[in-house]
């Protein structure tokens, strides 16, 4: 049973932040420690970061918690890891990483993904979604193309969340979430598939042990825990990728709940209790971070990302000055058009080479405008992802909302009325996954049912749409899918 003075460590290894979070037995985040991560384009369409980075970035976390929160610092009783999804992190026999891992948002392998896809017809049907370019397989075919000398040195390759469970540890461990994103795992009996495990060109060795994500998979050893400041032997769950993590983080653990995770990227979720792959309509279905789950999500590679974008080219970069001006003058739906495809897009086009573009300019746009468009962008790529689920068979009243995207009631409203849907945004909404880390380390060490660790916190604010609106975005959609069509054929000049 938990102990009333105990306490949990989460650990969400974010795209452009690693979060730490301390929950205590009452579920209250006790402290929180947020540092910023640079991600690397060495060319256009790649993104990569170096996972020593990600090793400081957690001391520095762990430093600033200890400092701030001692008392519930020194009553930690496990660890709980997320992270984001995809990458590719390489290691040799001896642990060592051989380059940079290769992100989720990384394009450069579209061609190889065609190549798996082809080798193999029915990896839609047993790694839940067709391979795509960010997804870890290709990255692997690409890495023996191009970097031959790398790929032969390969002796194992982690998840971005599971090498710091690895300098953690010492132990090679994944979750069945993170490992869906692979495609690599046989999704439905949540094991690695030998089959696509070969078209990928290595073999089952090179791949790390599965434990399901509130199992107690590793513990702390010393030199790790000197180095952060921790007692070692600390259990550390298996944790889950961002996804399923920020789902157990808001409690959307039931057949049907629907959440939308925004933030760097963002996903439409739906937890399923039975795998049902839609590859056809490119919905991911994908292992839950619970034993027994799954869920469908729509993967949208661009999230809150664009304003943050749009808000580093702009003269003053105060975007929440912008946004402000943009709510007064808000009537409706603006006069632009703006793809917000900065980084590709993987639901509902599977294009690693579209790209962001505003339509519409004139000599009067102001700053307002595009950030209008940048809003309604994202918005109207979620309400195009909601359109293909609906299609898949799935089909939710009302969402929760997870993400830095959450700070803003004004974009949130919005997004109520471009859906039509009731949106529901939880207490601690902007650090879900973190949160959801916290909660598995929980289950990990007392026992307790998971109903009852993982119910969905108090809710902050209640969201309806507004019908005028949802009417007007849901005439406004076709224009948006139009735009995407017409610049296709354009979009690698």
């Amino acid at each position: 049973m938990t102990s009333s003075s105990a306490t949990y460590l989460g650990i969400d290894l974010g795209t452009t932040a690693l979060k730490c979070i301390i929950a205590d037995h009452k579920q209250r985040v006790a402290g929180l420690a947020e540092v910023a991560l640079a991600i690397s384009r060495p060319r256009p369409g790649w993104a990569e970061q170096n996972p020593q980075d990600w090793w400081l970035a957690l001391e520095k976390a762990c430093k600033v918690l200890r400092a701030r929160q001692p008392s519930a610092w020194g009553r930690i009783a496990a660890i709980g890891l997320s992270g984001q999804m995809h990458g590719a992190v390489i290691l040799d026999g001896a642990g060592q990483v051989l380059r940079p891992a290769i992100l989720w948002n990384d394009g450069r392998a579209g061609a190889e993904a065609d190549v798996f896809n082809g080798r193999f017809s029915d990896v839609g049907l047993i790694a839940g979604v067709p391979a795509v370019a960010g997804f870890t397989a290709p990255k692997l075919l690409w890495l023996q193309a191009h970097e031959p000398r790398i790929f032969k040195q390969l002796a194992m390759v982690l998840a971005p969340k599971d090498y710091l469970r690895f300098r953690m540890s010492g132990e090679f461990i994944t979750d069945p979430c993170d490992a869906s994103g692979m495609s690599l795992l046989d999704v439905g009996r949540r094991t690695w598939s030998s089959a696509l495990v070969e078209v990928a060109g290595i073999r089952l060795e090179n791949l790390p042990r599965i434990d399901e994500g509130p199992r107690a998979s590793a513990h702390l050893h010393k030199s790790a825990a000197d180095f952060l400041g921790l007692p070692a032997v600390l259990p550390i769950a298996a944790g889950a990728g961002d996804a399923a993590a920020s789902a157990i983080g808001i409690g959307a653990i039931n057949d049907g709940d629907g959440f939308i995770s925004l933030g760097t990227s963002a996903q439409y979720f739906v937890t399923t209790k039975r795998f049902r792959p839609r590859p056809n309509q490119m919905i991911q279905a994908l292992s839950h971070g619970l034993p027994g789950l799954w869920y469908q999500v729509a993967a949208l590679l661009n999230g809150a990302s664009p304003l943050g974008w749009l808000n580093g080219i702009l003269p003053d970069g105060n975007i929440q000055k912008l946004l402000q001006r943009t709510e007064r003058r808000y009537a409706g739906p603006g006069r632009l058009l703006f793809l917000p495809y900065l980084s590709g897009e993987r639901t509902p086009h599977n294009d690693p080479a579209a790209r962001a573009a505003f339509h519409g300019l004139h000599a009067g746009t102001t700053q307002e405008d595009l950030a209008l468009a940048v809003l309604e962008g994202v918005a109207l790529s979620l309400l195009d992802c909601q359109d293909v689920l609906e299609q898949s068979g799935t089909r939710v009243a009302e969402l929760l909302v997870a993400g830095g995207g959450t700070r803003s009631t004004f974009w949130m409203q919005m997004l109520a009325s471009a859906l039509n849907r009731r949106i529901i945004i939880p207490k601690g909404a902007d650090v879900g996954a973190a949160f959801g880390a916290a909660r598995l380390a929980r289950l990990s060490v007392t026992g307790e049912a998971i109903a009852a660790v993982c119910s969905k916190p108090k809710a902050l604010l209640h969201l309806e749409p507004e019908q005028k609106l949802s009417k007007a975005y849901g005439d406004r959609l076709g224009d948006f899918r139009a735009l995407y069509g017409a610049l296709k054929g354009i979009q690698n000049v």
